[in-house]
């Protein structure tokens, strides 16, 4: 096996997460790591043994192959950009961009330079999600007809020790969940044709509830509860809710109805978790799993996914295009709700290949 040489950018909260499951893919090489707060890229550096450069080394290494942008959302962008203008491939955690507009100029970049492009959330790839995918395909709900996706809670101030970027341009419930979720259903189901949406902005104010910005007031710029319709090419209705403004609920994440069952999936932000399927008149069953990468943290399997992919001369599966449709659905909320009017969306994308079943962890192929 070839190994692929990996850097980060992006020295923050979730960089620990990525790091620690690039240990569990043997194609990946982690060289070195960056950070626009040299203490921050030197502290990860040390937990990992691996150097800790500035930006415009890394990018100059020859050695790196793939660039994981970890950067907060609004330099998402900017920084993917930098990466292909070096001649690398760039793994960026989600969303691609804060705008569609952006997020295209990060697409056509990759075009022109015949880079790939790839795009958090991963879990899809996880054996929960794969395993539903299998359900469907192999017609045990019969035709999908409908749906549910939700996620509620009162807002990541109360754990997050710095959660400012979650309350700014760029941010919110849907596009900080709504790519788990949204990215899922494309898998299951296909692509979206069209969104009906409604947002609200019911707090202008947010406090900090942990760490050493305890008790800080910081402002609110976007919608904070988001819900809606996706209506799916495939002829699917799926009802949708992301909301920083719900303190408890009994929702399920995601359900999907079908002519001849109904399925439950796993929560979207975890790799592994329950299945279950119900025919007419009957009781939930649990379903065995028929795909492996089900336990723990394993964020980086779309970066090993992308390696594994240049080496083969195949798709990767979280890819640019996939994100570009999702952010394109999460977009189209908040001008439904601003117009008033049903968005037909213009991007599209073909159902990413489910991974083969039965495989080891740490082997996409």
């Amino acid at each position: 096996m070839r190994r692929i040489g990996v850097g980060i950018i992006g020295c923050g909260y979730i960089s620990q997460a990525y790091m620690n499951a690039m240990k569990l893919f043997p194609v990946i090489d982690l060289k070195a790591v960056a950070d626009m707060r040299a203490d921050a890229a030197a502290e990860r550096g040390r937990e990992f043994g691996v150097p800790a450069l500035g930006i415009g080394e890394l990018l100059k290494r020859d050695d790196i192959e793939i660039v994981v942008n970890l950067t907060v959302p609004l330099a998402h962008v900017d920084v993917s950009l930098a990466v292909l203008e070096a001649g690398k491939h760039v793994h960026s955690e989600k969303p691609l961009g804060v705008t569609v507009a952006e997020a295209r100029k990060v697409m056509e970049l990759a075009a022109r330079r015949g880079l790939r492009v790839g795009c958090a959330p991963d879990t899809f790839l996880g054996g929960g999600h794969q395993t539903a995918r299998k359900l469907i395909d192999e017609g045990a709900i019969g035709t999908p007809v409908a749906g549910t996706a939700v996620f509620g809670c009162p807002g990541h101030e109360r754990w997050h020790p710095a959660p400012a970027f979650y309350y700014l341009r760029g941010g919110g419930p849907m596009l900080d969940m709504g790519p788990y979720y949204i990215t899922d259903l494309i898998q299951l189901l296909g692509p979206i044709a069209s969104v009906m949406g409604t947002a609200a902005m019911p707090r202008r104010q947010r406090t900090v509830g942990k760490g050493p910005l305890e008790g800080t007031s910081i402002p609110v710029e976007v919608a904070t509860h988001v819900a809606g319709v996706l209506e799916f090419v495939s002829g699917a209705v799926v009802s949708i809710m992301t909301s920083f403004d719900v303190p408890k609920h009994k929702h399920t994440p995601i359900e999907i109805y079908g002519t001849a069952g109904s399925l439950l999936v796993p929560d979207p932000n975890r790799f592994g978790g329950e299945v279950q399927l119900a025919r007419p008149g009957g009781e939930w069953e649990t379903q065995p799993l028929s795909h492996g990468n089900t336990e723990g943290q394993l964020r980086s399997i779309g970066v090993a996914d992308m390696a594994a992919a240049i080496t083969a001369g195949r798709a990767h599966r979280a890819s640019g295009a996939l994100a570009l449709h999702a952010l394109e659905a999460m977009e189209a909320f908040q001008q439904s709700s601003d117009e008033g009017r049903r968005v037909k969306l213009e991007t599209t994308v073909e159902r990413p290949a489910m991974i083969p079943a039965g495989l080891p962890l740490g082997q996409m192929d």
